[in-house]
Order: C-alpha cells, then sequence, then structure tokens
C-alpha cells in the first residue's frame, strides 16, 4: 500500500437502517485514494460549506478522485495533496418510501348531535413517507441535524392528527355510529393535510389510511343490541324475551342476582298481567253469552217476546196464539 492509500478512508452509510431517512457523513476529511459506496435504496449528496455541490444516485463503489470530484459544482480542479484533503460532508438519502404505523393516544371528542362533551372516538391506521425534496430537507433539517428517522417524522405528524381528525370527521356531517363507511373519504383530506405541512421540510406523505374507529364500549354494546334486535325483526316483545332469557342464563354473582331477580320479578309481573288480562275477556265473554241466552227461550228454543209451541200449563198446541185455545192460559 502506498503512503497516500493508508490515510484514505471509505465515504459510506455505515450503520444503515431501514427507519433512518438520512444520515450525514462529517466525521472525517477526504482523503486521497478515498471510495464513496452507494447501496440499493440510497443516494449520496456531496456538501461543500453548507451547498449542495452534487447528487449522486447510481449504487456501487466509486473513486473519489477520479470519478466523484470532476462531477462537483466548485471542487472540479480540486488536488490531493500529501496532507490535504476535502473536509466535505456527505448526505446519505433513504429513498425508499416507508409505511408508519399510527394510533391516537387518546380518545378524541368529536362534536356530536345530542352529546354536549362530544363523542369520545380512537383511531389506528398506517401512512407512507418518503423525502422529495432533497434541497429543501437540507435548508430545513439536514444542515442541522446528523440525521433523521420516522420516530421524527410520526411525531410531526402525531402533533396535528388529532385536529386533523376533528377536522375532517365533522367536515360533512357524517353519521357518527357508521365512520368506517367514510373511511377512505376522511383519509384523504387528511393525508392532503399532512403532505402540504410535511413538505415545507422536504417530505412527502404519499399515503394515509384509516384501518379502523373504536368507539367506547357502552356505544358498542348499544350497536350490537340495535343489531341483535334487528336481526330479530324488530317485534320488541320478541326481543325482550331474548334479553331477559339471556339475562339470566349469563347471570352470575351479586350482580348476576341481582340481574335475575330483577328479570324474574318482572316475569311476575308480566304474567299477572296476562292472567288479569284472561279474566277480562272470559268475563267479557260471559257477560256477552248472558245478553245472547236472555233473547232466546232455553227451553224452547224460541226467540224471546214469541209464544211457545206449546202450552205450559195443558200441553195444547198453540199455533202462535196469545192465549191457550184449551184452557185460556196468557202464552205471552
Amino acid at each position: 500500500m502506498s503512503l497516500f492509500n493508508q490515510f484514505a478512508n471509505v465515504v459510506e452509510w455505515q450503520e444503515y437502517r431501514d427507519d433512518i431517512l438520512f444520515w450525514k457523513w462529517s466525521n472525517e476529511e477526504i482523503k486521497k485514494g478515498s471510495r464513496l459506496i452507494i447501496k440499493p435504496g440510497q443516494d449520496a449528496i456531496f456538501l461543500y460549506n453548507g451547498r449542495v455541490e452534487g447528487i449522486f444516485e447510481d449504487e456501487g463503489s466509486f473513486d473519489i478522485e477520479s470519478q466523484i470530484i470532476p462531477f462537483l459544482s466548485t471542487l472540479k480542479g480540486f488536488k490531493f495533496g500529501f496532507n490535504s484533503g476535502i473536509r466535505a460532508e456527505v448526505l446519505f438519502i433513504n429513498t425508499k418510501e416507508i409505511t408508519v404505523k399510527w394510533g391516537t393516544k387518546n380518545a378524541i371528542n368529536i362534536p356530536a348531535q345530542g352529546l354536549p362533551g362530544g363523542m369520545p372516538i380512537r383511531a389506528f391506521g398506517t401512512f407512507n413517507v418518503k423525502i422529495d425534496d432533497y434541497q429543501v430537507l437540507i435548508d430545513k433539517i439536514a444542515g442541522i441535524k446528523v440525521q433523521y428517522t420516522v420516530d421524527d417524522v410520526k411525531e410531526r405528524v402525531m402533533s396535528k392528527l388529532d385536529q386533523l381528525l376533528m377536522k375532517h370527521i365533522s367536515k360533512e356531517g357524517q353519521d357518527m355510529f357508521h365512520l368506517q363507511a367514510y373511511a377512505d373519504d376522511i383519509a384523504k383530506g387528511i393525508r392532503e393535510d399532512l403532505d402540504m405541512d410535511m413538505r415545507k421540510i422536504g417530505i412527502a406523505i404519499t399515503d394515509f389510511a384509516v384501518s379502523s374507529f373504536n368507539y367506547p364500549e357502552e356505544i358498542q354494546k348499544m350497536a350490537e343490541k340495535v343489531a341483535s334486535q334487528s336481526m330479530i325483526g324488530g317485534n320488541m316483545a320478541t326481543y325482550q324475551q331474548v334479553a331477559m332469557t339471556d339475562a339470566l342464563a349469563k347471570g352470575n354473582g351479586a350482580a348476576g342476582s341481582t340481574a335475575a331477580t330483577m328479570m324474574g320479578m318482572g316475569a311476575g309481573l308480566e304474567m299477572g298481567r296476562q292472567m288479569v288480562q284472561s279474566m277480562q275477556q272470559a268475563n267479557q265473554a260471559n257477560q256477552t253469552s248472558q245478553a245472547t241466552a236472555a233473547k232466546w227461550d232455553n227451553s224452547e228454543g224460541n226467540p224471546a217476546g214469541s209464544a211457545p209451541k206449546f202450552c205450559p200449563n195443558c200441553g195444547t198446541p198453540t199455533n202462535g196464539a196469545k192465549f191457550c185455545s184449551n184452557c185460556g192460559t196468557k202464552l205471552i
């Protein structure tokens, strides 16, 4: 090895990780004989005195003196000396699009009609991010940071997400109980707003998705009950019977015993009500029967107010007369 090469260095992203958007090589002076290594999914940007000198996108290993320097803006004629090198920085860019999971830390109170405090909702999903504008990135972030990670992006996104969720959920008055049906529209609006904000630092939000909306447990149980009722045809009596049976079957412990007792009392009251109703119906039927019987002669089967066929005193046929022709008994 020559005397010059013993001071040479390798300029590369030494500890590459998928969750890092960029990493800056700046801890050493670039010496004569040094090489630049660009790996798949990376771009390399040469910076000199804070200015972009050249951007290299092809992967491979390159001799800096012969293959890189000639393409640098202000360093084209730079000559390496025995003790002189370039005090330049190399910014390695992760060119991949990265998918990041997100979720609200706390429930967001979305304004809802009839709920003074709003509807508390949690949401979960993913978003995709990638570096879009190298110059803006350098001006806003890379000029003062050695690296920028997905967690840094996520922190910035999450600081704005609650307000954006409230904005786009409430925007067009969506049904609060069926937000998943509007998830695509809500996500599209959020992506556009986030992308506009993140491009201020050279980063693009290429996609945003809402996987699920989670409601309070009480609301979810109510929805399940409504669904159960709809499955039995909306018959309230049938629904109450199902609910009563379910409560009795599941009742255990003090709470279960109380529920079972209450259900039992409800069942007893319902049985008593049905018995009273049956007695009233029977009484009405009896009265109707008596009224009908009063119109008929039960002994002869004739309507009341007409003469019997035979005299009740002597048995002589009456032939519809008002008095018996044999004994003179009054027949009507």
